[in-house]
């Protein structure tokens, strides 16, 4: 089984949240349309979605208000996108160029903007307080998020800092999928919080491991170049790791390189070998393991039904994938 099964079992569900989607980028602005379609088509693996979905169908099944939400934070998402590549100066995005690079920094910022604008009005639509406060909440742990990553500096930065921020950043979205779709399910306060602890803790493994996938040498199915995140000075934890466990030379050698203007293919090359010497990737996957097996403890208090399976599946595949 694979993450594509998962997507395939709930493919018509997904297909009317991609038709919802899409309805609502048929505006009278070509360039929003454009734009907006070109990344949510560029590949996303609608987890968020697939979340909504599941946990709901858990609770007695997906319907309009499911697939309001799931679109919504998809919308969210892409509108985090949008700005990140921006903030980043990143230049590809899924494989192919960002948006920015296309349209511009300019429209890309105001597209992520009406995207965002879209999601909040669809879920207060849906006149649902605690989900419509979820979302607020998220959203602004989100924007802290990218703030602690944009001072965080390579000097001081340690694994706890990390985590703060991924949580902040990705794991609060997974978080706020799992736990709207038990809301619109009818589950329990309770139930509701196992879930959000459970896309709390899938979205750390998530994000772990996409930035350990930053670093693998092989690129044939990782949407994007070797050491992207070197290049943009990210300090995520296969970074964080080296700093902490490489020889006082190579520690150096580190720091000379993050200072420098521009980080080339070479230096990126150049760290890829350090990590493997030390063997950070491992370190790393473990870790997300770690949040893996996490997640799938909060399911314990939750109906055992073929959904809690598919869920505790889901949270060992994001761990396994491989792009």
């Amino acid at each position: 089984m694979n993450l594509n099964d998962l997507f395939h079992e709930i493919k018509d569900d997904l297909g009317q949240v991609e038709a919802l989607i899409h309805r609502q980028l048929n505006t009278e602005i070509p360039l929003l349309n454009e734009l907006a379609a070109y990344i949510l088509d560029s590949g996303g693996k609608r987890l968020r979605p697939a979340l909504v979905i599941y946990c709901s169908r858990m609770f007695g099944g997906a319907d309009e208000r499911t697939y309001i939400a799931a679109g919504s934070l998809e919308f969210l998402h892409t509108a985090t996108l949008l700005h990140d590549d921006v903030v980043d100066e990143a230049d590809t995005r899924r494989a192919q160029r960002a948006a920015r690079m296309v349209w511009g920094n300019p429209a890309s910022v105001l597209v992520g903007d009406y995207l965002l604008a879209t999601a909040f009005r669809n879920l207060t639509k849906l006149g649902n307080q605690d989900v419509l406060d979820t979302i607020s909440h998220t959203t602004t742990l989100m924007a802290k998020g990218e703030i602690l990553q944009l001072i965080r500096g390579y000097e001081s930065a340690t694994e706890a800092d990390y985590l703060t921020i991924i949580i902040n950043k990705t794991a609060c979205l997974f978080a706020a999928a799992a736990k709207i779709g038990g809301a619109f399910g009818d589950a329990s306060p309770e139930q509701c919080e196992a879930l959000y602890r459970y896309g709390n803790d899938i979205g750390i493994a998530f994000q772990i491991v996409d930035d350990a996938l930053d670093y693998v040498e092989d690129r044939s199915k990782v949407g994007k170049p070797l050491g992207t995140d070197l290049k943009e000075r990210k300090v995520t934890l296969p970074l964080s790791r080296l700093l902490q466990v490489s020889s006082g030379a190579e520690r150096e050698r580190l720091q000379a390189m993050l200072a420098k203007d521009v980080i080339e293919d070479a230096d990126v090359l150049e760290v890829a070998g350090m990590m493997k010497t030390h063997d950070v990737l491992p370190y790393t996957l473990g870790e997300a393991r770690k949040y893996a097996e996490q997640a799938r403890a909060h399911l314990a208090v939750l109906p055992d039904v073929h959904e809690r399976f598919v869920l505790s599946e889901m949270a060992r595949l994001v761990v396994e994938r491989e792009f």
